[in-house]
Order: structure tokens, then C-alpha cells, then sequence
């Protein structure tokens, strides 16, 4: 029976196989422009079109495309490319074609669709019609838009460079900053004609909602972006034209202070203020007539409080229901007891927000309600994250009820925000005799828990007639990058720690990669670069790198310096001002995206800032050695961590200044600059022979002081001398080895540890070092009872509990375990590698990655007599398949043994694997063991 069911299922494999190869047809579809589908508000007048292939066929290349832009939907219905018709062109690019016609102007809507041809000359239909839209370019085209308020900046309380709060006493005294009334603006505008298009371009700072005929428009969370104010603002665009009515309608705004304005009252990081809450606003209403009608704002627009009486980005919300003024976004109302809106006069560079938005991605409910030792109450809602609460609260009467947010609990069941800003919390006043529901617009926190005052759960005893709870739901916000990743495994250790990563990287998704969702707030540096690819497997950061380049190049100093934090919202001192591992993101960077999406653009535009930056770091250089900064952070010594213990200042430092010149050597040539790449070629020499010179021990055959860090770090930039690579290689095993299997580096070292690792085919050491509990590390973590990581490999209390700068391990997840990465001088993924590393007790690994041509898929299963692989790889890629295997006679792929494949090349066994090359498809290998 068992060999007829064997026979039966090499036949249908065959079958199945033979319908592969077979002809069939394609089609193109994922269709982005500037890296997102359908895009609002691009600013480049030559845009980017990306599309990808369904292919029935195997081994699918594309030959030729054809693009058809054109300013209505009709035309290209009709095949007529009235902007632009690129005519056939003999070219595989599939990802960032360029625009190359004319025509292209600020605030219109162009529509797009491309077809394709394959190797054989067969054409494809053509693509449904998509379409872009161009934002505002220029101070012109806001058609005389002001910024506009409800109170007159405060001269004297105007703080640029933000005040770190332990400084605060010695610059301001007792004097209160900040202290503005938070408005919210109405206007009505009719609609007389026939719409086609209405477009809002808004950006109101701190942040901002916006109302159109009583509702919200769009599900967008804390717009816009935080930067560096005085530099430049980030504006939103929205298509309203679904939410118009013939005749009356009404906009409203209601605005937050964020990081524009700081309150000096509760919990602050820091102090900054650039004025009071202010907005800039144009509505574009295109009617079918042709006809355009642009509404602004300007001193016509009402104004008056808002019910939101408190807001602070560092300290929580206030919201007095009793102040609602119903109806105020609606036509109709009666606004005769508001203001006149002022004109701010205030002034900053607009660009249009295109980094993703911030959304509320989950809704997290309360899983048990404790109560403190002094009889207080608590809800648990089982997960650490980033975000808000909604509360639902029925009351009787006006009683305010405050919430507190906290990552932990006090012995006694309180919570505890001592490492996560404190106070911070929420007010809710109600209007009474009713259920209401309310959740805060402006602010955000990291917490679990949350303790509630004024108020009683519902059903709990209530003789003092207390407002009830009816449910607290916590709402984790989040930047809402489309996911592009997948992963699991037969340990559910791993995928706890897949999930513990997840949760801090999500947490820390906000406009900027943040260190903290609570007490900071701040886009450290060093997470842009050091844990870049772990999260780019997860989630498309094709769009946000922009905002991160253009913070740090908005802030860069006349010397060249790169602050730790981007925007620099507040000047540090010493490492937390400069720390070359941190600010070397502007260079590493844009390099990483290049590689990743293929997308050179940021190169472009900032190589001579990122020129400067290296030559600053030239200038800090002694012999090309830079010994300064924070160094190794957080890596495991004998004191509490913080700054390196482990490892000298100056390899790390050194590496990342020598890692820097060897990108900008290929940088240059990519960029055809021939003298810059000779240049920084030899600037790389001097800085290998300095390294090895002043940290290479050559009596004992060690760098610095043995440390993890200082080994991988070394390896993996390249300043190893080939003559030692092995026994480097070695002192870092055997230092893991010694410490039976503990790891030591911290928030630098440890990616370079896993990259060393993983690149000489140690997965097995990376599997033994993180499959542990009993030892500081991620396991450590979850089981002292982490939702998400931990500021440190310890699970201090002291530090935070949501913090992804030490979640290296996720790339190894995709790229080792699960065996998705790319050829070295691969771009985008076009040259694929599938490699799974089988360690330990895992017995099967599912991985998938949406490339920029498609979906990866490396899905492996390990018995005691076969090795199972299924692959999917995009149309227009090839990949590079390497099995376990020692003869090729024990492969087979979907039931046909794989000598027999003459279209598939493999190559002899190297380090136990047969490497297989083969095209686009769905592909089944199988290795008997």
C-alpha cells in the first residue's frame, strides 16, 4: 500500500511539474509610484513607476515595458497617453522607472498603467489604470494661505533648541512655558457646481485632526510628523471628495501641541516651544467645468477652545466633555460667540508628508482587573505597546476621572512609571447621566497597565456613587508601513522572541524610530542603521528613510557633525550629542535602502552632505583612530549597563568610520565619481592599517580585549587581515563558548556578532546563544515576563521596557533560519539567496518576504529521513537555492529527481550544501537523507 501511494504521488508530482513548465500566461499588477499605491501629495515632478509580474510560467523574464501617462482616466481607457507615452523599450526594469515626459504641475492628478513584454515577444494586457497625484511645490502654490491661531506667540517663551529637562531650573527659573489655550477652527464653504476632485492639504502644528461635515477625515494619528520646526513643517494630503455635498459644508480643525510646544507642567524630557498650536490649510475643489476654487485659511476662519484643556506629547490629555460644542463641524452652527481667527505670521519650509501615517493598528483588551493594597484598581491589558486608551465610562455626574498609563507594577499592584515618565496620565470629565466613550487625540505612551482615580469598574461596590467603568481598551498606535515579512517555527521560543521583537519594533514605528514610545520619544540614531534590516524584513520602510535622511540633513551642524538623535529636538552632551555609531546612519543608511529597494535617489540628493559628515569624522580622528562616544551601549560588564565595558570606544568607533569610507568608495562609483572612489579607497587603507596597528595584538592574536564585539565588529566591516580572519573567528566562538553560550555585546556589537556568525556558518552558535532562559539575553527576558524587549539584556525595571535597539535576532530569523537573503552585488533582491539554516531542535521554519518584484517564500521542513524546501520566487528575480545535501542524486524537486533537470545548473558541494540555480516559480525539493 505504501509504495503504491508513493508511485500515485510521483505521478501527480510529475503531472504537476509538467503543467509548470508549461506555457502560460502574465500580467502586471502591485502597481506603485514613488513607492506607494495611488500616492497623494509626491513632490517630484519626474516620478517613479514599479510594477510586479504574475507569471503561470517558470523561469519569467520581462524584456520590454510600455508606460501610457495621461491627465484623465478616459484617455488611457482609450490607449491614449496624452502626458506621456513612452512607446516599447527594450528594458527588464521593473522597480523605479522613471518618468521622461513633460507637463507634470503642482496640485493635479495623473493617471498610469503599464504592459510588458516577455523573452519570447508575447505582450501582456495592459495593467488597470492607476493613478498619482502631485502635491504643493512651492510657496506659491498654497494660493495665499496663512498660518493661522487662536493666541499670539509668546516672544520670550520661544525655545528653538530644546531645554533637557534637568537643566530647565538653571535656564528658566520657575517660569511656565508652553502654557497655550488648544483651539479648534470652523469655516463653511459651498460647493455650487459639479465635483470631480477635492483635495485637503493641511498641516497643523503640534498635530492635527480634520473635520468635514461632522466627521473625522481619514484614520491618520498624529499628523503630521514631528521635525525640526524652524527647518521645516510636513503637510498631509487627503482626498475629500467623497465627504462634499452639493451646497453648505464645513471644515474644522482641532490641534495638539506635540513636540511644537512643550508644557512645562507634569513630565518633560524637554522643554521646546516654537509659538502656540497654529495651522496652514488649502482645499482644492476641481469642478467638471473645469473650473478650480481654492479655500485657505486666513483670519475668515471662527476659532475658540477646544474641550481638549491639556495636551503634551511627554505628559498625557485632559478632556472636558462638558465644553463639547455640538454640531461645530457641521454646517449650520451658530459660531457667533468664536473668535476671528489670527494670522501667526509664522514662516517654515513645506514638504509633504509621505512617510507612512501613524494609525491605530490593534485594539488590546483589558484580560483581568486587579486591585492595589490601599484598594485602588488596575487593568491589565497583557501587552506592553505604544499607543492610547479608549474608555467607556457611565457617569452620573461632571466627576473627572484619570487614568495612568504604566509599562510595571509596584510590588503592591500600583503602577509604576519611574523609568517611563512621570506623571503622566489622562482626564476624562464627563457630561454625565450617560455612556460615553473617549479616547485621547494628541499625546501617546508605552504602558501595560493602567490605574484608574474617580471612578469604580462596573459591578464593583460604588457607595460613593463614583463614575463606572464600563471598558478600558488599550488602541496601539503605530507608523502603518504595509508588513512584508512572515515567519514562524516548530520552537515556540523563537517565536516568542520573534513577536517580543515585533512588539518593541512596532512600538517604536512613530514618524521617527524612536528609542521609547514614553519617556523620550527621540529618533536615536543608531536603530536607523543597526537593526534596519530586521525591521525592513518586517515592514516596508521604502518611504520612511526619507523622512529619517531629510531629519538628519535638516539638523546637520556647518561642521558636518550628525547628532545621536534626529531631528536634534534637543542638544545632549557629551556621547549623547556625538557618538559616530549613531550618526553614521546618515551614510549607512541610505546605503541599506539602496541595496534593499534599489532606490538611489537619497544617495543622490545627500552625498555632499554625507561627504561632510565623513570628513567631520576625519577631523575627530587621531591617525585615523576616533576614540570617542558611547561606544559598545548596553553590553553586559560587571556595572550597571550604559556606556561600553566590554570594548574600547575606539573599535567601535573606528569600525563604523572605516565601515562608512569603504559605502562611500562604492557610493562614488555608483554615482560615476571615479577621484571620490580613488579617494575614499585609500582613506580606507589608512584607516585598516591604523585599526590593525593600534587594537591587533600581534603576541597574543587577540583585538582590544577579546570581546565579542571587538572580534565581530571586525569581521564583518572587513579590517580583519585575511591571515587572521580564522583564528578572529575563532576567539569569538571560543569567548561564547567560555561563557557557556552567553552573549555580552550590546546595542552595536550585537548585529555584528550575529552577521559574523551567520556569514561563516555558525547558526548553530547563534541557535545555542539564544535558546537559553537562565542567562541575560531574550529569553531572559520573556521569562521574567516581557511582552515586548527590554532597554536591556536584563530586564531592568530601572530602564524601559519597550525598546527595540537590542532586536538583531529578527534578521537572523529571516535570513538564517528561515535562508531569505540576497546575493552580495545583488540590488532588490533580483538575485535571490535560499539557504535555511536547520539548528537545533527546529524542525520546520515558514519565512516569506515581499521583495520589490514579489513575494519570497522559503518554507522547510526537517525529518529524520528528508529535508523538504518550498520556494517561491518572483517573476523577473533568480535565486540561488543551497540544500543540505552531499550528492545530487539525493535531490529530487517535485518528484523528479534532479539530475534529470537539465534547465536547472547546480553547482559541486560546498561546506554540506549543493547549490541549485534556477528562475522564477514554485519549486519542491526534497533531499533523502
Amino acid at each position: 500500500m505504501k509504495k503504491t501511494r508513493s508511485f500515485r504521488l510521483s505521478i501527480l508530482f510529475s503531472f504537476l511539474s509538467l503543467a509548470m513548465f508549461a506555457k502560460g500566461s502574465f500580467s502586471v499588477h502591485h502597481l506603485t509610484c514613488e513607492q506607494e499605491t495611488n500616492p497623494l501629495g509626491i513632490e517630484k515632478l519626474q516620478p517613479r513607476f514599479s510594477w510586479q509580474i504574475n507569471a503561470e510560467e517558470r523561469n519569467f523574464e520581462q524584456s520590454a515595458w510600455q508606460i501610457l501617462v495621461a491627465d484623465t482616466p478616459e484617455a488611457l481607457n482609450s490607449d491614449n497617453g496624452t502626458v506621456w507615452n513612452s512607446q516599447k523599450v527594450n528594458s527588464p526594469a521593473s522597480i523605479l522607472v522613471p518618468f521622461e515626459g513633460n507637463g507634470i504641475k503642482a496640485g493635479h492628478t495623473y493617471f498610469w498603467k503599464v504592459r510588458i513584454w516577455d523573452k519570447q515577444g508575447n505582450v501582456s494586457p495592459w495593467s488597470p489604470v492607476n493613478r498619482f497625484h502631485i502635491g504643493l511645490l512651492s510657496e506659491k502654490d498654497w494660493s495665499n494661505a496663512k498660518w493661522i491661531a487662536l493666541e499670539k506667540d509668546k516672544k520670550d517663551e520661544i525655545i528653538t533648541t530644546g531645554i533637557h529637562a534637568p537643566l530647565a531650573n538653571n535656564v528658566l527659573g520657575d517660569k511656565k512655558t508652553g502654557m497655550y489655550r488648544l483651539p479648534q477652527f470652523r469655516k463653511e464653504f459651498m460647493v455650487g457646481k459639479q465635483l470631480k476632485r477635492a483635495v485637503a492639504y493641511v498641516s497643523g502644528l503640534g498635530h492635527f485632526d480634520l473635520f468635514l461635515n461632522g466627521n473625522k477625515v481619514g484614520d491618520h494619528f498624529l499628523d503630521p510628523g514631528w521635525t525640526k520646526y524652524d527647518k521645516c513643517a510636513l503637510y498631509a494630503s487627503f482626498d475629500i471628495t467623497g465627504q462634499l455635498q452639493q451646497g453648505s459644508n464645513a471644515v474644522g480643525i482641532m490641534l495638539g501641541n506635540g513636540f511644537f510646544n512643550i508644557p512645562r507642567e507634569r513630565y518633560y524630557k524637554m522643554l521646546t516651544s516654537y509659538g502656540a498650536p497654529k495651522f496652514i490649510m488649502k482645499i482644492q475643489l476641481e469642478y467638471t467645468d473645469g473650473s478650480v476654487q481654492n479655500i485657505v485659511s486666513g483670519t475668515d476662519w471662527k476659532v475658540t477652545e477646544s474641550p481638549i484643556t491639556f495636551s503634551s506629547i511627554y505628559g498625557g490629555e485632559d478632556y472636558d466633555a462638558t465644553k463639547e460644542q455640538e454640531g461645530w463641524s457641521s454646517p449650520g452652527f451658530n459660531d457667533k460667540n468664536w473668535n476671528k481667527a489670527i494670522d501667526s505670521n509664522w514662516k517654515t519650509t513645506l514638504l509633504s508628508q509621505r512617510i507612512p501615517p501613524l494609525k491605530v493598528r490593534d485594539h488590546i483588551p483589558t484580560v483581568r482587573i486587579l486591585r492595589t493594597e490601599k484598594g485602588g484598581w488596575v487593568y491589565d491589558l497583557g501587552q506592553n505597546f505604544s499607543g492610547i486608551l479608549r474608555l467607556t465610562v457611565r457617569a452620573n455626574g461632571k466627576q473627572p476621572v484619570r487614568l495612568y498609563p504604566a509599562e510595571l507594577l509596584n510590588p503592591d499592584n500600583s503602577i509604576n512609571q519611574s523609568a517611563s515618565g512621570d506623571p503622566f496620565y489622562f482626564t476624562y470629565t464627563p457630561k454625565g447621566n450617560q455612556t460615553e466613550s473617549w479616547q485621547p487625540q494628541f499625546t501617546y505612551y508605552g504602558f501595560r497597565y493602567v490605574q484608574i482615580e474617580g471612578a469604580v469598574p462596573s459591578g464593583e461596590p460604588n457607595p460613593e456613587r463614583l463614575p463606572e467603568i464600563v471598558n478600558i481598551t488599550g488602541l496601539h498606535t503605530c507608523n502603518s508601513a504595509e508588513e512584508t515579512g512572515s515567519f514562524s517555527c516548530s520552537n515556540e521560543m523563537f517565536n516568542k522572541i520573534y513577536n517580543l521583537i515585533d512588539w518593541s519594533v512596532r512600538s517604536n514605528m512613530a514618524s521617527v524610530l524612536t528609542d521609547c514610545p514614553h519617556r523620550e520619544k527621540l529618533g536615536w540614531l543608531e536603530v536607523g542603521h543597526l537593526m534596519q534590516y530586521s525591521i525592513q524584513y518586517r515592514y516596508n520602510m521604502a518611504r520612511f528613510y526619507e523622512k529619517v535622511m531629510n531629519d538628519m540633513r535638516s539638523t546637520q551642524a556647518k561642521n558636518g557633525q550628525i547628532a545621536t538623535t534626529a531631528p536634534e529636538l534637543v542638544e545632549f552632551e557629551g556621547g549623547f550629542k556625538d557618538t559616530p555609531e549613531w550618526g553614521s546612519a546618515f551614510i549607512i543608511s541610505p546605503w541599506y535602502v539602496y541595496q534593499w529597494y534599489g532606490d538611489k535617489q537619497l544617495i543622490e540628493k545627500n552625498y555632499p552632505d554625507m561627504q561632510r559628515y565623513l570628513d567631520y569624522l576625519l577631523s575627530k580622528a587621531d591617525n585615523y583612530i576616533i576614540s570617542y562616544g558611547l561606544g559598545d551601549w548596553y553590553d553586559i560588564g560587571p556595572n550597571h549597563p550604559g556606556e561600553s565595558q566590554l570594548t574600547s570606544n575606539g573599535v567601535t568607533a573606528t569600525a563604523i568610520f572605516y565601515y562608512n569610507t569603504t559605502i562611500m568608495q562604492k557610493i562614488a562609483s555608483l554615482l560615476n565619481k571615479p577621484a571620490d572612489a580613488d579617494k575614499y579607497a585609500g582613506q580606507a587603507a589608512r584607516i585598516k592599517k591604523a585599526f590593525n596597528d593600534t587594537f591587533w595584538n600581534r603576541s597574543n592574536h587577540k583585538y582590544d580585549r577579546n570581546s565579542q564585539a571587538a572580534n565581530a565588529i571586525a569581521l564583518y566591516t572587513g579590517l580583519v587581515e585575511p591571515k587572521n580572519k580564522e583564528q578572529v573567528f575563532k576567539n569569538l566562538i571560543a569567548d561564547i563558548r567560555d561563557r557557556n553560550n552567553a552573549l555580552t555585546a550590546g546595542d552595536v556589537g550585537y548585529r555584528y556578532v550575529l552577521r559574523a556568525l551567520e556569514e561563516n556558518d555558525a547558526s548553530d552558535v547563534i541557535y545555542d546563544m539564544n535558546c537559553k532562559y537562565d542567562v541575560p539575553g531574550y529569553g531572559w527576558q520573556l521569562a521574567h515576563g516581557a511582552t515586548s524587549l527590554t532597554e536591556s539584556w536584563q530586564a531592568y525595571g530601572f530602564v524601559s521596557n519597550n525598546h527595540c535597539m537590542l532586536g538583531h535576532l529578527m534578521e537572523w530569523l529571516f535570513s538564517g533560519l528561515g535562508g531569505i537573503r540576497q546575493e552580495k552585488e545583488s540590488v532588490a533582491f533580483r538575485n535571490i539567496v535560499i539557504k535555511p539554516e536547520p539548528v537545533g531542535d527546529i524542525r520546520y521554519a515558514n519565512t516569506s518576504y515581499e521583495s520589490p518584484y514579489g513575494l519570497i517564500r522559503s518554507d522547510w521542513k526537517d525529518d529524520e529521513d528528508t529535508f523538504e524546501l518550498r520556494v517561491e520566487i518572483p517573476a523577473n528575480s533568480q535565486a540561488s537555492v543551497c540544500l543540505p545535501a552531499s550528492t545530487i542524486e539525493q535531490i529530487s524537486e517535485s518528484g523528479i529527481p534532479l539530475k534529470t533537470r537539465q534547465e536547472m545548473k547546480f553547482s559541486p558541494l560546498t561546506n554540506g550544501r549543493i547549490k541549485i540555480e534556477i528562475g522564477s516559480g514554485i519549486y519542491n525539493f526534497m533531499v533523502q537523507k
